[in-house]
């Protein structure tokens, strides 16, 4: 085999001269009758054409450097590639015949021979492509042990699964064996893709995966319902195969080699919600040549914000954030992303009223997002004072610095824990949105707050630390077992929010519909399964007990009273408060003594809590 490696293009040439000759015999042998080809002269007009053909094939063959293609990696455009040099060589020899009389066989000859031509050279080279992709295993560097390859079963039957077969079949056979392909369309049962068969829909996922020992399973359907995909995904995990997912067509147009662009499963992606769809020009209206100012714009949420306020083009983005590595992070990706758009990071604190004076005096901002909030509920528990300061006193400072400069609109990201709220931090929350509300009654700047629940990948969400425990061998820690949330993607809580604040007139507590709440305990079993583990047997789940202020049950946001549906089937406007601007500064008031004093008592905190925000009491379930 060496050998040959370093001579391939000495022997393709040798193959390719005698099926030249050959080829001008075999045509002779269907054109003229046998006593003719006998005859000398036109054994001697078949050597001449034979040798000038030769020259000419061998010429345009290298002009196009057939020879520098590696064989087994040859595709269509290579084999029409072949077609067309051997017409033009069949055309160069009829025009060197005609030039210079060489009394060559006619152009008809010329013209069949070279249909024959090259209809040998893509059979033999195909044949060679077959036999090293077939029959030659990959060669291995060294003398490293052959790993078994996995069986692989592929989920859907389309091109994307064409590509996957034909990207293993050419390059990673000795990696993975593919079993079959699954795909709900009947239409397709019993039939192939490549010579992989299709084997049915997705009942027969735990059959086959059991039947043939599948290791890996790829899901490589991108244009697909949500709650399907779920379930295909959900029937996946209980076959104990490592799940890979194909992204969004979008992903896959950026990276055209489809094997990189699989992904391992997120818990994204057995929530089965559907994509949210935007009023873009409402929101580009009010966010296209504008300056921004977001505040805690270095958090999950914020920086969220920050991307997709970016995507509209505005005059320029404030971002204002007490975390500096965060800020940092988010600049740097922003002024590469869109580097047309003016981004400016400060460092400070929405409890710094001089800090925030000098922003709003230097950048006079038309639209202020306040996503600035402590908003960890046990560390609130701990901490309630630096609760009280940050959200409430933090949202009081930015309210009134909206006010003084007359800032076009204001939008509050609030939680579903200031519904009914049993813990400090749901409580400031509260406060907050009376803030908003009563601030509205008296200002021209158009106040609204954007309420909803958890957000997967949020720094405060149990997902990242579910992650973290799965990372470090376990256990995993749910504190209890039927305690459940309501979740979405940080993308489409931004989304959201980016489309309540152009829907708002002010005054407004928008409240987001979560969809169905899900089990914390279940989202843990996902998530192990998903790294490829099985609950309670390679990775233990263990319940704690509820924390401090913790509910088991969050309020569902969709049954509160005076709920009003917008133009969003996603948005919700909740009835307004009938509270005052009076009656918050004098609970503000209440709150300014209180933080004057550190060692103060918890229970003072939450009694003096309680006279300020009503709605807040002690968590029932323990």
């Amino acid at each position: 085999m060496k050998i040959l490696k370093g001579h391939t293009k000495i022997l393709l040439m040798l193959i390719d001269i005698i099926i030249i000759g050959i080829a001008y015999y075999l045509t002779s042998f269907l054109v003229y009758d046998i006593f003719y080809i006998n005859s000398a002269i036109l054994k001697e007009r078949i050597i001449n054409t034979i040798f000038i053909s030769i020259f000419s094939y061998e010429i345009f063959l290298n002009l196009f450097q057939s020879y520098k293609n590696i064989t087994k990696y040859e595709t269509g455009w290579d084999y029409v590639r072949y077609i067309l040099i051997c017409l033009m060589s069949s055309a160069f020899v009829s025009a060197i015949n005609m030039l210079f009389d060489l009394n060559l066989l006619s152009v008809k000859m010329n013209l069949l021979a070279a249909t024959v031509i090259a209809g040998m050279f893509i059979t033999y080279r195909l044949v060679i492509r077959f036999l090293l992709n077939s029959l030659i295993p990959n060669s291995r560097e060294g003398k490293e042990p052959v790993e078994k390859a996995k069986n692989l079963l592929i989920i859907g039957g389309g091109n994307a699964a064409s590509q996957i077969i034909k990207s293993i079949k050419s390059s990673m056979k000795n990696v993975y064996n593919i079993i079959g392909i699954i795909d709900d369309d009947k239409s397709k049962w019993n039939y192939a893709i490549s010579g992989i068969p299709i084997i049915g829909g997705r009942e027969k996922i735990l059959e086959i995966c059991k039947a043939s020992k599948v290791d890996v399973i790829f899901f490589s359907i991108s244009n697909i319902k949500n709650e399907d995909k779920k379930d295909i995904i959900h029937i996946c995990q209980n076959t104990g195969a490592k799940i890979r997912i194909l992204p969004s067509t979008e992903d896959i147009i950026k990276n055209k080699k489809i094997l990189e662009n699989l992904r391992d499963v997120e818990i994204e992606d057995i929530l089965g919600r559907e994509p949210i769809v935007l009023d873009n020009k409402n929101i580009k209206e009010l966010i296209e040549n504008k300056i921004i100012l977001v505040t805690g714009g270095g958090g999950s949420i914020g920086s969220e914000l920050c991307r997709q306020i970016a995507k509209y083009n505005p005059a320029k983005l404030v971002i204002f954030d007490i975390y500096e590595n965060n800020l940092y992070n988010i600049e740097m990706e922003l002024k590469a992303n869109y580097p047309q758009i003016s981004v400016v990071a400060l460092v400070g604190s929405v409890r710094d009223k001089a800090k925030l004076e000098n922003v709003f005096d230097t950048y006079k901002p038309y639209i202020v997002f306040h996503a600035a909030a402590h908003k960890h509920v046990p560390l609130m528990e701990a901490s309630p004072l630096e609760a009280i300061k940050n959200n409430i006193f933090g949202t009081y400072n930015v309210v009134n610095l909206c006010d003084k400069h007359n800032v076009k609109r204001f939008t509050l990201v609030s939680t579903d824990k200031a519904v009914n709220p049993t813990n400090i931090m749901g409580a400031t929350k509260r406060m907050c949105e009376m803030i908003v509300q009563a601030k509205n009654r008296v200002s021209n700047t158009e106040y609204v707050a954007v309420r909803f629940g958890n957000v997967l990948g949020s720094n405060g969400s149990v997902v990242p630390l579910f992650k973290k425990q799965i990372a470090s061998g376990g256990p995993v820690t749910v504190t209890h077992r039927e305690i459940t949330r309501f979740f979405m993607t940080i993308p489409e809580a931004v989304s959201l929010i980016l489309q309540a604040t152009a829907y708002a007139d002010g005054g407004e507590i928008f409240v987001l519909d979560m969809g169905e709440p899900v089990k914390i305990y279940d989202l843990a079993e996902s998530l192990i399964k998903l790294s490829g583990f099985e609950p309670n047997v390679d990775m233990p789940i263990k319940i704690t007990g509820l924390r401090p202020g913790e509910k088991l049950y969050e309020e569902l946001l969709m049954s509160e009273e005076g709920l009003q549906s917008t133009k969003h089937n996603k948005i919700f406007v909740a009835e307004p408060l009938d509270i005052s601007q009076k009656q918050i500064e004098e609970k503000i008031e209440m709150l300014k003594e209180l933080i004057k004093d550190e060692n103060i008592s918890k229970e003072t905190i939450k009694r003096t809590i309680k006279q300020v925000v009503p709605t807040y009491h002690e968590p029932k379930d323990k």
